[in-house]
């Protein structure tokens, strides 16, 4: 049987590695490693027994719960498998296999769009962070935010720098939610996002970050955050933070994952 290993078999193999790598990942990330381990094991459990010492009443059992397990599962993890299809949908690969079929002057024009709703959103974030007014910004990417801009009130405008930091004014009545940038417009303001629980969260962040953290979890936009106790400028994104940006820096980050 050793001989007949072949190329498709270690093809197969391989992509199945991928495959609960991509899975761990997701598991990891959505707080659902130790259910994914548990998943695994119950596996491993069943396809010994039923393969390996067939035992027909246990094995019978086994199946059984395995064919209701499926759909258990599918409405357990439907957020998760909402999520692993997006990531699919939008990974930047194929955007960037989508871009080569762009005319050139086309990717110009969007090129300057990009700086052109970049700027303001940098000028805002200098002036808040001077001031230490608290903020949380939303750049639509992939995945659409949809369910999150319903928890808002809708705005529809340009995306302007003056209008950014009175949203985020401290009498504003929509200072405390976030504001939904999507498609080179100010979608929405005072929405809800969804926070994190990880534990790993630097203990002097505050619910800010911990809703930033959240949503990047959950999506591939990038959340700009200013802290209202320091002025600090961060980024959030993919699950992971990028803190105390300059002005500079922010520009550099945003140019580069949105250009």
């Amino acid at each position: 049987m050793f001989f007949e290993f072949g190329i498709k078999d270690f093809v197969d193999i391989l992509l199945v590695g991928l495959l609960l790598y991509y899975v761990y990942r997701l598991m990891r990330e959505s707080r659902s490693l130790n259910v994914f381990v548990g998943i695994n094991i119950f596996i491993v459990v069943w396809l010994f027994v039923s393969q390996i010492l067939e035992m027909k009443l246990l094995g019978t059992i086994l199946d059984k719960l395995v064919s209701v397990g499926v759909i258990a599962l599918i409405v357990l993890f439907q957020q998760d498998i909402r999520k692993f299809l997006y990531n699919l949908g939008a990974h930047n690969r194929l955007r960037a296999v989508a871009r080569f079929f762009i005319p050139s002057h086309q990717k110009e024009r969007d090129k300057e769009q990009t700086k052109r709703d970049i700027m303001p959103v940098v000028m805002a974030c200098m002036s808040m962070s001077k001031g230490k007014v608290g903020a949380l910004i939303v750049i639509e990417r992939g995945i659409p935010l949809g369910d999150i801009v319903t928890t808002g009130e809708v705005v529809n405008a340009d995306i302007n720098q003056r209008l950014i930091e009175n949203i985020f004014f401290k009498n504003s009545p929509l200072h405390d939610g976030a504001m939904i940038i999507s498609q080179h417009r100010i979608l929405a303001a005072g929405c809800i996002l969804p926070v994190s629980h990880n534990l790993d969260i630097p203990k002097e962040l505050g619910l800010r970050h911990r809703a930033a953290l959240g949503m990047s979890q959950e999506s591939d936009a990038i959340i700009i955050i200013v802290s209202e106790e320091t002025g600090g400028i961060s980024i959030a994104q993919g699950g992971q933070f990028r803190l105390r940006l300059s002005a500079e820096e922010l520009e550099s980050v945003l140019t580069e994952e949105l250009g």
